[in-house]
């Protein structure tokens, strides 16, 4: 047989196979373009090596491994369709060695069409994306726009590899087939599936279990330890109920007489039930690729959003100084390099807060803090305790209060303390007064531990818990002495022009951290770029992943109707010769397609409802606590998704009536 056989058969099917086909390759030619976009993002010489690197870099792995599936996934679907048309050419004499043969040359041409038109709008798009991507993260100066030749050698490498695996899989299916089974493979699964109670069972155990752990989560580290063991539950539950409790559904309503036996329900419902057991899958993988479109979009979305909020937690003070080993000397010496600079950038300070503070991890029990040198801290009862001396806070406060040899304040940042009594170390204390605010840090929910402030009646005896905490430790005698030396901590606002202000905390940054030892300094505005690298990079990628994954979404979807339309049109065009309308036609088909269509964007809104919680305490551990904010952005997420879905939801039916009719 000529070659040049092979090649005209392989463009013809491709023709014949459009409604297929083109979907396919459009989403390929979008896959491989978003990858090398972001790859060749990642790999900018600007972006650097920190959070935002590491933020991107993950982005690309998450591409990479949604590249593999989804496209393995979809051919799937498009080696259904055509196992009748191979095994028509296999019955009239095609071999399986030509047949394979064919198929290497359609896949040839999908990969060089997908691969060479990606890569062409990935260099012609990438460009945009970088400015919408300075944009985002409120860069000054822009990146430099060059032509990755990395990039394009991974997304090569990536993509052959990928469609060298499909055409593999396909080859495969061919193999171990008969033309018989060729014949009918699009068939396959119309017998009536049983109800698999046990599968059921499971289903219904897994999702509560994931629901459970989701709403008894109450602390930002818990949800961190917790929320991935609830994803798996919810994703194993889900997929359970879609592919046996759809159909324990489905045959509930069969047992509805007066559900039922309505003519636009009797053959949907019908319909479905036979075909259930191959579509549940593909139903469960868009419940969870909606559900986790809604979730990125409206985390990442909040984050950005509540990006004043955000630095306003974290710095609840204009610029702080931190000086670890603090001494009379270089007290001094910090008051004085913030005096002079701020007097020679012509700005004022205000709300000036100056005490000694020691920062200790700790593990409370009930009324005890067992204090740590260093250790695990990812358990529950972990907690942060700050350690002031009574002379500070009555100077920070503006109050005159004493205290005796065993007294302290209390003051928790996120609640109340609510004992009479607290033990840090080996030492008993009376709670004097629970507090209820602080100047050094207002009450708020943000952080990944519970923060307590612990005012002693006077230095030594912070100095002397100190000493206990460290007093076995095996490290370094100058590691020791800086760990057991108590810190001394400025904040203030500055007040005056903006760059003025700006220019004043630079000059301050970096006298106080190179002419003080061990001494740091931090600054909203000065952490403003660095906070929208991170959130900023977050946003793009949330929105980027996304548009992706929604896009698997509606390219799932229609695989699914249109299956689905070629599957039904012999059997509508039998309802339609025994005297049913087209009207009724069209109404069965809207039927079948509301019942089940909309079921997993239903299931997807009840996860994220359910996860709202544990979401929001993971957004606090971001310092993200205005729960109002995400509330607001994951209802607008919600609404714009729906009505994206309503409109996919209406031009695939249009395609299922086309075919079927």
């Amino acid at each position: 047989m000529s070659s040049s056989i092979y090649s005209r058969l392989a463009v013809t099917n491709i023709k014949n196979n459009r409604k297929t086909y083109v979907p396919y390759i459009l989403t390929a030619i979008l896959t491989v373009m978003m990858y090398y976009i972001m790859d060749a993002l990642s790999k900018n010489p600007e972006i650097g090596d920190g959070s935002l690197k590491s933020v991107l870099d993950c982005a690309v792995w998450v591409i990479i491994i949604f590249a593999i599936i989804f496209l393995f996934y979809t051919n799937s679907f498009l080696i259904k369709r055509r196992k009748k048309e191979i095994g028509v050419y296999n019955i009239l004499g095609m071999g399986k060695p030509h047949i394979a043969r064919m198929l290497t040359i359609e896949t040839m041409i999908t990969a060089v069409l997908s691969i060479g038109a990606g890569m062409i709008c990935g260099i012609i798009f990438s460009k945009l994306m970088y400015l919408i991507f300075l944009k985002i993260l409120h860069y000054d100066i822009g990146m430099k726009f060059n032509l990755s030749v990395d990039s394009l050698r991974n997304t090569l490498i990536l993509f052959v590899g990928i469609f060298l695996l499909t055409l593999g899989y396909n080859l495969l299916q061919i193999k171990l087939s008969n033309p018989i089974e060729l014949l009918h493979g699009s068939e396959q699964g119309e017998k009536e599936p049983k109800t698999k109670l046990l599968l059921t069972i499971f289903g219904l155990i897994s999702l509560g279990i994931g629901y459970y752990i989701a709403i008894i989560t109450k602390e930002p580290l818990t949800a961190l330890t917790n929320f991935f063991a609830a994803v798996v539950c919810v994703i194993l539950g889900t997929y359970a109920l879609f592919v046996a409790g759809s159909i324990a559904l489905l045959k509930m309503l069969r047992k509805n007489k007066k559900f039922y036996y309505q003519t636009r329900h009797f053959t949907a419902v019908s319909g479905m039930i036979c075909r259930m057991k191959q579509n549940a899958v593909g139903l469960a993988n868009i419940c969870i690729l909606s559900t986790m479109v809604l979730v990125m979009i409206s985390t990442t979305v909040s984050l950005y959003a509540g990006m004043d909020d955000i630095l306003h937690i974290r710095f609840p003070k204009e610029c702080k100084v931190s000086i670890e080993t603090a001494n009379p000397e270089n007290e001094q010496m910090a008051d004085r390099i913030i005096e002079e600079e701020t007097k020679k950038a012509g700005v004022r300070l205000e709300n000036i807060l100056q005490y000694h503070n020691e920062e200790l991890m700790a593990s409370r029990s009930d009324d005890e803090f067992q204090l740590r040198e260093f250790g695990n801290y990812a358990v529950a009862n972990t907690c942060e305790i700050n350690l002031i001396p009574l002379e500070d806070f009555n100077q920070m406060e503006n109050q005159k209060r004493s205290l005796m040899a065993d007294e302290v304040l209390v003051y928790n940042v996120k609640g109340m303390y609510g004992k009479d009594t607290i033990k840090i170390g080996d030492k008993e204390y009376h709670v004097a007064e629970e507090l209820e605010h602080m100047k050094a840090e207002p009450k708020n929910q943000s952080g990944i531990y519970e923060t307590y402030y612990v005012i002693f009646p006077d230095i030594d005896q912070i100095q002397d818990v100190l000493n206990h905490v460290y007093q076995d430790s095996t490290m370094d005698a100058d590691w020791i002495a800086k760990k057991s030396s108590i810190s001394y901590d400025i904040s203030f606002d500055l007040k005056g022009k903006k760059q003025n202000c700006k220019d004043a905390m630079n000059v301050i940054k970096s006298r106080i951290e190179n002419e003080i030892p061990n001494a740091s300094c931090e600054s909203r505005e000065l952490s403003r770029k660095s906070f929208y690298g991170l959130y900023g990079g977050l946003f793009f990628i949330g929105v980027y992943l996304g548009i992706m994954f929604l896009m698997a979404t509606v390219l799932i979807i229609y695989y699914k109707q249109i299956s689905e339309g070629y599957d039904d049109r012999k059997r509508y065009q039998i309802m339609q010769n025994v005297g049913m309308s087209k009207a009724e036609v069209k109404r069965s088909i809207r039927s079948q397609v509301l019942i089940v269509f909309f079921l997993p964007l239903v299931m997807a809104v009840i996860h994220i409802t359910v996860a709202f919680g544990v979401i929001t305490k993971l957004l606090a551990v971001l310092n993200l606590v205005n729960v109002e904010l995400f509330r607001h952005c994951t209802v607008a997420t919600v609404a714009v998704f729906a009505a994206f879905y309503a409109g996919v939801f209406t031009i695939t039916t249009r395609e299922y009536y086309k075919i079927v009719k």
